[in-house]
């Protein structure tokens, strides 16, 4: 019988203290605290990245058919240049009639090749948008031999198109290309304001295999240097450069 009373005792006890628990739990209420991040400008340069997949992850590093030592670095800043393609039109036979010679492809260090592409990199984080330009500095020359400019000749960039891998982002606009050997500037690419931030390629055509001479070679239709059959030519290396110019201006189209 005493047994019998503890049990219970015990019993109501614990009943007790379980109403108890289960009463302060429902009073429990909620709290709220913050997550939070804050992004400024970087100045850091962004290596160039492969134009048929430009996702500055997976950089590569382009060949400069013109320099040994490899293509300039890009310019400083959270809005830069990070590349331009050299444009190499190969060896051709001398000839008197009206001719297009296509560019060389943009070679990789691994072999691969891609489309010519000039690179740039809005990293300032204000969404201000800009203007890409390029200039030609002078006529393809060469002052070491008799004939020393390649009259007439021009060069020609068409069929661009801008690809990045920035989401929700609307994309700058490009433009075909005739470039000015009296040094005027042409519009290459350009973001209007709200556009154009991340890093931005701006690739020319495709690689496409073509017959020249009898010799099936990979060239860019794309990017053309024609040549008048009037103009003289000497069997040496004529050349002229490329300045490639990015301003804080926006876009306007």
């Amino acid at each position: 019988m005493k047994y019998l009373k503890a049990s219970s005792i015990t019993a109501a006890l614990l009943l007790f203290t379980t109403g108890t628990t289960t009463a302060l739990a429902a009073d429990g209420g909620d709290y709220k605290s913050n997550g939070v991040v804050e992004f400024v400008s970087s100045p850091e340069p962004t290596n160039p990245v492969d134009p048929t997949n430009p996702d500055p992850n997976n950089s590569v590093r382009p060949v400069d058919p013109t320099n040994p030592n490899g293509p300039n670095p890009g310019t400083a800043g959270p809005l830069s240049i990070d590349f331009a393609s050299s444009l190499d039109f190969g060896k051709n036979k001398i000839t008197n009639k009206d001719e297009t010679y296509f560019a060389n492809p943009q070679k990789l260090d691994d072999g691969r090749n891609v489309p010519n592409y000039v690179q740039i990199s809005d990293q300032r984080g204000t969404n201000a948008g800009w203007t890409l330009t390029v200039k030609q500095e002078g006529q393809l020359s060469n002052d070491a031999t008799m004939n020393k400019v390649l009259t007439g000749a021009q060069i020609k960039l068409v069929s661009g198109k801008a690809v990045s891998n920035a989401e929700g982002m609307a994309e700058p606009t490009t433009a075909d290309i005739a470039l000015d050997p009296s040094g005027a500037a042409s519009k290459v690419m350009a973001a209007k304001a709200g556009a154009g931030a991340g890093t931005w390629v701006d690739r020319f055509g495709t690689v496409e295999t073509v017959d020249v001479n009898g010799e099936s070679l990979e060239k860019n239709k794309a990017v053309t240097l024609t040549v008048p059959g009037k103009t003289p030519k000497d069997a040496v290396k004529y050349k002229t450069e490329l300045t490639w110019t990015l301003s804080d201006i926006p876009g306007n189209e």
